[in-house]
């Protein structure tokens, strides 16, 4: 700790290093060398805020720590005088009258007043080695005396001041300070359902803690209150929120939640309850008995208020298995919908060359599979039902891997890979699988002195062909009808001399004017009886050796066959290669991208989101008792039962690999009337309707920003 010492006498300040765990005595002692004074006459008060505590720090083994010093702080330092007498920095003489604590009204968990800092008639059960109730240090500053409300004015106005960083603590604990429920228990005397013997909580600690400070915050009128005996709880039994970092509201909050229940659980000793499996009951009553056995080992006013139940549904894929659980629940995290789909752009290719490529941008869960995928691609192209889709990953403008897979997930498929689909004929799905990739010569003025190098370029073609035994005619044709939607349109005026790639000049020029099938069949014919059209090569997997293929090449039979083709000034001439050029990515992002505000979304769109079915991710298998092995299940989740107070969690915070990020989408809810009614499994006939009265805010982004709440309060 870093301490800001400042002497009375002088007012001179003197900054005191010590470890948190260093104790008081240690403090004296340092501090009492430092200023050359006997520790007898040495009295360090509390100074923060430039408010003097109501006691000086007493001379004992008791931590800074757990003494609510904080980081960067002022401690005061008075020096008794012989006579008896303190001189401040004028010289005037300042009387040392011992101090007491006001007697007050003031009580702790509604039990009897104090009296110089003992209870009357009321001890609390502290559990060995508790430093509760044995200090008046403990409490927040000013408890020594509540400052009551101005007549006329309402309780609940006080604000919390900010300890350094701590906004995300203070807007969760102002929403929960004027929760009515909460408020009406804490204010009331609640002592006889302090937990000590939860091993699970903080042995009452924190549920005093928070007690206090909502006690001061409905009794201060509208002065602020510095939350520091609280923080110091808080970072007792939750180290990850000790010191002044930045830290989530949402996790505080489920923290408070969940050690405030252990707090103030009635349950002391908890029973073992082996849970059942559904086994084709009655969701009612499967869901009567895991409430039944939930509150027989958790029950407390959190419980009371702030929990409900949904109904969570698994299915094995593989054997269909189903399994029903009903789990309680503190709150519920809404996804944005931003943030549970993804939108991914794919080109789609006919593989039998009756239509020019297009790509089709499609949205589907950030969970599918490949699956999905092909269903919403099959939508945005019109897929006939006789057809079918193949995806492709194309890296170096050849097929990288087929998603034959159709249980894959899409997560494998990464936002800067380019995807293809190629439609093709479900009869023809099977046979041979042919892939034409292209290459071209690029020519420069040295290329003409040592031959232009060879590249390969655009997207590969692919379709199915059905013969067993191919001639090298075959795989001329093929190439010819997959090339036939990039023929570049001649006017019949134009006059070629010579022959054109195998074609006379009469020919191109009735082939580029005429779409009759017919006269396209007769020109394959044609075909047939001449030189190949093409200059192709076979090749392996890896482009690393090329055969020409010849007019009377007998390729050997195979599941997949690559080819490679050769575009030469003739094949430009007829076609045009900017269709296959030029793959758009899956999805563009980065800061080339301008950002644009989304579209104002609906709580109850988050809502849906949360309760879609979706598959498990490959780390959160599902253990199928019936198949004796993980699955990655199918999870579907169903609201079965409602709190009195409902907490939603909007997830705006999104984590990647490589970015990390704030959605500012706008969620537009209703402030009055919220009703969930029609989200209900259960069918018991209630109204589920709900009036907004606490919202904590997050402004900002991730590397900085500021928590605000706003809270109504009840006249």
């Amino acid at each position: 700790l870093c301490l800001k010492l400042i002497d009375s006498r002088d007012n001179s300040q003197t900054v005191i290093r010590l470890s948190k765990k260093a104790s008081t005595r240690q403090l004296y002692e340092k501090v009492c060398k430092l200023r050359g004074i006997e520790q007898e006459k040495a009295r360090i008060w509390d100074y923060f805020n430039k408010q003097r505590s109501t006691s000086p720090l007493d001379v004992s083994d008791q931590t800074l720590d757990d003494a609510m010093l904080q980081m960067d702080q002022d401690i005061l330092l008075e020096v008794q005088v012989d006579n008896g007498i303190s001189m401040d920095s004028t010289g005037n003489d300042l009387a040392l009258v011992p101090i007491e604590p006001s007697r007050s009204s003031l009580t702790i968990a509604g039990g009897p007043a104090l009296s110089n800092g003992h209870t009357t008639g009321y001890r609390f059960n502290q559990y060995p080695g508790s430093s509760f109730g044995s200090t008046f240090m403990d409490m927040d500053d000013g408890y020594d005396s509540y400052n009551t409300a101005k007549k006329g004015e309402k309780g609940g106005l006080a604000g919390l001041q900010n300890l350094g960083n701590t906004c995300f603590m203070n807007s969760a604990l102002q929403c929960l300070v004027h929760t009515p429920d909460l408020a009406q228990y804490f204010l009331g005397d609640y002592s006889d359902e302090i937990n000590t013997e939860n091993p699970l909580g903080m042995h009452g600690e924190l549920a005093l803690a928070f007690g206090d400070l909502l006690r001061k915050l409905w009794s201060s009128g509208r002065a602020a209150v510095a939350p520091r005996a609280f923080k110091g709880k808080l970072a007792r039994f939750a180290p990850q929120f000790s010191g002044y970092n930045q830290h989530d509201s949402q996790e505080l909050l489920a923290f408070l939640l969940d050690g405030l229940h252990e707090d103030l659980n009635r349950v002391k000793q908890k029973p073992y309850i082996e849970m059942k499996d559904s086994g084709g009951r009655p969701d009612e009553e499967v869901a009567n008995e895991c409430w039944k056995n939930h509150k027989a080992r958790n029950d407390s006013l959190i419980v009371d208020v702030f929990q409900g139940q949904y109904k969570s549904t698994l299915v094995c894929p593989v054997c269909s298995k189903v399994s029903i659980t009903f789990d309680p629940f503190m709150y519920l995290t809404l996804p944005l919908p931003s943030t549970v789909t993804r939108t991914m752009t794919v080109t789609v290719f006919y593989a039998n060359g009756s239509g020019l490529p297009m790509p089709f941008t499609v949205t589907l869960m950030k969970h599918g599979c490949c699956k999905d995928l092909i269903l919403a691609l099959s939508t945005a192209c019109c897929l006939k039902i006789d057809e079918g889709l193949l995806l492709a990953e194309v890296y170096n403008h050849q097929i990288f891997r087929f998603f034959e897979n159709p249980a894959e997930l899409i997560s494998s498929i990464k936002d800067d890979e380019h995807i293809v689909a190629y439609r093709f004929d479900r009869k023809q799905g099977g046979k041979i699988k042919l892939e034409i990739v292209n290459r071209w010569q690029e020519k420069s003025a040295s290329d003409y002195l040592k031959g232009s190098e060879r590249k390969l370029f655009g997207a590969p073609l692919v379709t199915y062909l059905e013969e067993e035994h191919l001639s090298g005619a075959d795989i001329d044709i093929a190439v010819s009808k997959l090339l036939s939607p990039l023929r570049r349109t001649y006017s019949s005026a134009k006059a070629h001399g010579g022959k054109e790639n195998g074609f006379l000049p009469e020919v191109i020029d009735e082939l580029s004017n005429s779409h009759n099938e017919s006269v396209e069949t007769a020109e394959l014919e044609d075909l047939c009886s001449r030189e190949l059209s093409f200059q192709l090569s076979l090749t392996d997997e890896r482009i690393s050796s090329c055969k020409p293929i010849q007019k009377d090449s007998i390729l050997k039979p195979g599941k997949h066959i690559k080819v490679l083709l050769d575009w030469t000034d003739d094949v430009h001439e007829l076609y045009d290669p900017s269709y296959i050029k030029d793959l758009p990515v899956v999805h563009k992002t980065g800061f080339t991208v301008k950002k644009t505000r989304q579209e104002a979304i609906s709580l109850f769109s988050c809502l849906d989101a949360f309760l879609t079915e979706e598959p498990l991710g490959p780390d959160d298998m599902w253990y199928c008792p019936q198949c004796k092995e993980h699955r990655q299940a199918t999870k579907k989740l169903d609201l079965w039962m409602l709190p009195d107070v409902l907490v939603f969690h909007l997830k705006r915070f999104s984590y990647s690999r490589y970015l990390k990020n704030k959605l500012d989408t706008f969620v537009n809810f209703p402030i009055l009337n919220l009703d969930l009614s029609k989200y209900m499994k259960s069918k018991d006939g209630e109204s589920y309707v709900y009036d907004l009265f606490a919202i904590s805010n997050h402004y900002g982004g991730l590397g900085g920003g500021h928590y605000t709440a706003y809270a109504k309060v009840n006249a």
